[in-house]
């Protein structure tokens, strides 16, 4: 696994590569979040969109917001194999983009290489009723042929709620790409959009996954949760995390 930055994330596997949220612009840049929301990239990615391999899916949790699809992630998708979101998204998108709803799953199969399972799992990005406001979000358990520990489960941004409980109850995770941050906008005051490292603790208490690994909690000035505020509350939860260097490939067992 290279973790980008942001979300985007390169997951390497039995000759599958996939690739997690693709966001490649430079820093600088404010971005409108629609409804009076907005928010300033702060970090470039630590690979360019030049130098990734060739990439047979992307896996893109939403195409509405800028910190999960920008601009080189968006110019990037027709060159890949396969893209797989939500059924609004792909709709919006086109191209033959997979649509899945909550619970639906999609295979990849190519010759010489085990078959990959994708489920699309359940997000609420934001408070009750934000969804109208939000849009559509999934996660995805991914699961192939040899797993040591259980799926590997990419959170997707969302609140802890009942839907990201149910995970736990239909998959063995032994590895999870955890979305946090605790997204916070002005025009909302108090109101969170994605996990704290608090939640994350809790989730991880049901799911007791093999390895956790945090993602989405730097690079934007939405983030109101960095890594020493999730640091610390994992280390008061006494969860262990695996911090990816950004840029740096890490092998972690599966």
């Amino acid at each position: 696994m290279t973790h980008i930055g942001g979300p985007t994330t390169l997951i390497e596997v039995d000759g599958w590569r996939l690739l997690t949220d693709p966001t490649f612009d430079p820093p600088g840049r404010r971005y409108t979040f629609g409804w009076g929301s907005s928010s300033v990239k702060l970090v470039g990615p630590a690979v360019g969109v030049d130098e990734l391999p060739e990439i047979d899916a992307v896996l893109l949790t939403h195409d509405q917001h800028a910190d999960n699809l920008d601009d080189l992630g968006r110019a990037l998708l027709p060159r890949v194999g396969a893209v797989v979101t939500t059924v609004a998204g792909a709709a919006r998108l086109g191209g033959g983009a997979v649509g899945l709803a909550p619970w639906a799953v999609h295979t990849l199969s190519a010759p010489g290489r085990p078959s990959l399972s994708i489920t699309a799992t359940p997000c609420r990005h934001g408070p009750p009723l934000s969804r109208p406001i939000t849009g559509d979000v999934i996660g995805f358990a991914l699961e192939w042929p040899g797993q040591e520990h259980g799926a590997l489960w990419v959170s997707g941004d969302s609140v802890l709620y009942d839907g990201m409980r149910q995970v736990g109850g239909r998959f063995d995770v032994g590895t999870v790409l955890l979305h946090l941050g605790a997204v916070r906008f002005g025009v909302t005051g108090p109101l969170r959009y994605s996990m704290t490292g608090r939640d994350g603790v809790e989730l991880c208490s049901l799911l007791r996954p093999q390895t956790v690994i945090p993602v989405h909690y730097e690079g934007w000035s939405h983030f109101s949760q960095g890594r020493p505020g999730v640091a610390g509350a994992f280390a008061a939860g006494g969860l262990e995390a695996r911090w990816l260097e950004l840029g740096v490939t890490g092998l972690v067992s599966v």
